[in-house]
């Protein structure tokens, strides 16, 4: 049975066998990235990257750049304010004739940005103004990838001292690593940004579960850590960020309740905790509803899934009001570990709508039974996850689970909603559960999930693999750059490196089919210095861009994105808005123009804080986004 699972997890590396290059698996990166098919950037001129190749064929009038440096490349434009129902997956979903963008074969490409992160990064958090990506595990193993300047930390109740950095902060164009000091346990923790952009994490384990810890914006910043400012412990929990900027965190381990998070400094008492049957009643033997999926709904209540249900909360009255239809075929939250996302909530100019729609999209998963077969029972046995994607509007009452089937089982994986609102499916395994050696198959192709169709096709693309197997522990940022950050991964208890699957540290990059260098006639450049970066709720605000040619206002769209806390196939609070355009004036001055857009109407369509704005033409993202705050 041994050598059966080996030839099946080594089999799939065969067929990423590309133009004479090939990967062992899973051996180290040496010198340069080893990268499936991927040939080096002077390939790129060449022969589609090393993936495609063809002629660009560019239609409507557009400009074609000399020379093959990507995919086949096809700019498509559908009939204006023609808008048809897609049968195939429900009438709530609308194929979008009247959207743009250039269609290519460019499958994405894989860059090894960092050989040594320093330290396995379950937890991943891209911070505001300073682009450096947080990434940090735990301080319970006692060892990582990079040392603490002195002193050394002690360990709680024992003559120890543990001399490795458990947190770091990388700069996301560099590389450079920071170690940063903690004291208080992170393993499974939670976490949000507030409304200056500091992130305010929550929970962990032992020492560190009912702790509140806050990292400000600084080049000298460190933890500050507030142990005992929760009432209950939260391990394994979930942290939601409110219209108003406060926070909630749902459950964790052994405590089915909820509890705002304290003010800085401020501790909690068992009045602030409030019970909630919900996390009881979807609790398995294997527990499989730890780290819920929760979202702040338009209207201001409180989306949650656990396991196989959800319910609708109302946060003021703490009651629930309304649950919606079982979502079949397995359970969805830790161990089974599904991920899940918020879809794009898309604005229109002068919104005045009652209820602005808000969409989730949960894929993958395993059985219920599958933490059991794969952890508890000898031998272990690696159920196949789940190949559904389920989509859910959850403002409407009667909404109903639409199913499609990804092309591909997955569990353990992250879900990066794109600045152009598709969702890319990337990380985790075919078969297994999330624990410690429970899981097997890496999953290394990602997968294009698009938002939007014309009705035409799969909503499914599958991409070009990495050679990395990013299993349990996996995370992602998407970078202002629209390249995704993509690190972690480890199914060890500590850190190993001849292990099945080693303790990762390598850190990737990952350029999704819109950066196909055929595509980068249509990348605007934001003029920073010229456009607002302060936003207050419903006000006009002004987006200067500068770029070759003449730009159509119809295939224009500007979008915000909060960047996630990441861990566990958990995004919490990712959320992309899509604002309404209410003036296009062109030629302010040679090649730049001047957008005129509508903030969201109130903080329950986009809580207050640091968004990257980006401005997508034809469907492809600008050179690099901007950061904004939404004001309270």
């Amino acid at each position: 049975m041994g050598l059966f699972w080996r030839v099946l997890i080594i089999l799939p590396l065969f067929f990423a066998y590309v133009n004479g290059e090939y990967f062992t698996y899973p051996s180290r990166h040496t010198g340069k990235a080893e990268l499936a098919g991927f040939k080096g950037p002077d390939s790129l001129a060449t022969d589609g990257g090393g993936f495609f190749s063809g002629p660009l064929v560019v239609e409507n009038g557009a400009t074609a750049t000399p020379g093959n440096q990507g995919g086949t490349t096809k700019v498509t434009v559908g009939k204006p304010g023609d808008e048809t129902l897609d049968a195939s997956v429900g009438n709530d979903e609308i194929k979008d004739a009247n959207m743009i963008e250039a269609a290519t074969t460019f499958k994405g490409s894989w860059e090894l940005f960092l050989e040594n992160g320093g330290v396995s990064a379950m937890h991943l958090q891209l911070l505001p103004k300073i682009n450096q990506a947080l990434m940090f595990d735990a301080t319970v193993w006692k060892i990582s990838k990079i040392k603490l300047p002195p002193p050394c930390r002690h360990v709680e109740g024992t003559n120890e001292e543990d001399c490795f950095a458990h947190s770091v902060l990388m700069d996301i164009e560099t590389g450079k690593l920071r170690p940063l000091r903690l004291h208080y346990d992170t393993w499974c923790s939670s976490g949000g940004l507030d409304i200056n952009g500091r992130l305010v994490s929550t929970g962990g384990f032992n020492n560190g579960s009912d702790t509140v810890r806050i990292l400000d914006l600084c080049d000298t910043c460190e933890w500050k850590e507030y142990p005992g400012a929760l009432a209950n412990g939260r391990w394994y929990a979930t942290q939601v960020t409110l219209g108003d900027g406060k926070f909630m965190v749902f459950g964790g381990r052994d405590f089915p309740t909820y509890e705002f998070v304290p003010p800085e400094g401020k501790k909690n008492t068992h009045q602030d905790v409030v019970d909630f049957n919900f996390l009881v009643e979807t609790h398995d033997p294997v527990e499989n509803n730890l780290y819920p999926f929760v979202y702040l709904s338009t209207d201001g209540n409180i989306f949650i899934f656990a396991n196989n249900r959800s319910v609708i909360l109302n946060p003021k009255t703490h009651k629930i009001i309304h649950e919606f239809p079982v979502l079949p075929n397995g359970a969805r939250n830790y161990p089974a570990s599904g991920s899940a996302c918020l879809l794009p909530i898309i604005l229109k100019p002068n919104e005045d709508r009652r209820v602005i729609p808000a969409e989730i999209l949960i894929c993958g998963g395993a059985p219920h039974d599958a933490f059991e077969k794969a952890d508890l029972q000898r031998p272990k046995v690696f159920l196949p996850g789940s190949c559904d994607c389920a989509r859910l509007d959850f403002t409407k009452r009667n909404s109903k689970w639409k199913i499609l089937n990804m092309p591909s089982a997955r569990l353990l994986g992250d879900m990066a909603v794109l600045p152009t609102g598709d969702v890319l499916i990337v990380n985790g395994a075919k078969t297994g559960s999330a624990g410690w050696d429970d899981a097997r198959e890496p999953n290394l192709n990602p997968v294009l999930y698009k938002f939007k169709t014309d009705g035409t096709g799969s909503k499914f693309t599958v991409l070009n693999p990495s050679n990395i197997a990013r299993m349990y522990h996996s995370s992602f940022a998407v970078l202002p750059d629209a390249k995704v950050l993509i690190a972690g991964s480890n199914t060890n208890p500590g850190y190993l490196d001849d292990a099945l699957f080693p303790t990762e540290v390598r850190v990737e990059k990952f350029s999704p089919p819109y950066l196909d260098p055929n595509l980068a006639m249509f990348r605007q450049e934001i003029i920073a210095e010229k456009s607002d970066n302060q936003l207050k709720y419903g006000q006009k605000f002004t987006v200067q861009i500068r770029g070759n040619g003449v730009i159509d206002q119809q295939k224009l769209q500007v979008t915000i994105y909060s960047p996630p806390f990441v861990t566990h196939g958990i995004c919490m609070n990712q959320r992309l808005i899509q604002l309404g355009i209410l003036e296009f004036n062109k030629d302010v001055a040679p090649n730049t123009n001047n957008i005129v857009l509508q903030a969201p109407m109130n903080g329950n369509i986009a809580q207050p804080g640091y968004y990257m704005l980006f401005v997508n033409y034809n469907g492809v993202p600008c050179v690099r986004s901007i950061w904004v705050q939404i004001l309270p």
